[in-house]
């Protein structure tokens, strides 16, 4: 059920999101250099590794380690990179990673390839195994605020409850979390 959800409804918002996602494509292009999508190497099931897009919110030449670890985030942001992110707007071309199937609307946010520390602790308790989500329960609890090992006790607390009506509570949770911009770390 969660597949064909997630293939359905990935569908469905890739076409009635086409137009605002062109024009997000074409105002990154215009601000800065570079391509439109940062392709990340991020951590799937299985530890597997995969390349997922976002709207490119950073220069080009900014280093590949998670944005808060940064001594200057706000350097690299591009002209339209502090909206796109607190609007989480840089989260739409992950609806093809859905589509194929990497990613699910629910799920543990998967990883950068060198978050070591929070790869070492989601395997020991199972987590890994999960199909990696554009949102999720320790998203909905803390997102960017959160230290790893809270943030995989919230992994694990999905990896033992997970049903499509809690994945139906973390999309509803999330909606909201978005409109308000809470625990946005740009």
């Amino acid at each position: 059920m969660k597949k064909l959800f997630d293939l359905l409804l990935s569908l469905c918002l890739i076409i009635v999101l086409s137009v605002p996602i062109i024009v997000l494509a074409v105002l990154v292009r215009l601000t800065s250099r570079g391509p439109a999508l940062y392709w990340s190497d991020r951590v799937g099931a299985g530890n597997g590794i995969f390349k997922m897009p976002k709207f490119r919110t950073m220069r080009i030449d900014t280093p590949a380690i998670a944005t808060h670890l940064l001594k200057e985030p706000d350097v690299y942001l591009t002209p339209p990179g502090n909206f796109i992110r607190k609007t989480s707007l840089d989260e739409l071309p992950q609806l093809w990673s859905v589509l194929k199937g990497d990613m699910s609307f629910v799920g543990p946010r998967p990883a950068l390839f060198n978050q070591d520390d929070l790869i070492v602790l989601r395997t020991q308790k199972g987590v890994h195994q999960l199909i990696p989500g554009i949102t999720g329960w320790a998203q909905i609890n803390g997102r960017d605020d959160l230290p790893i090992p809270v943030k995989v006790k919230y992994d694990e607390y999905y990896l033992k409850n997970k049903s499509f009506f809690f994945d139906l509570k973390i999309l509803w949770k999330t909606f909201f979390k978005v409109i308000k911009k809470e625990g946005v770390v740009h």
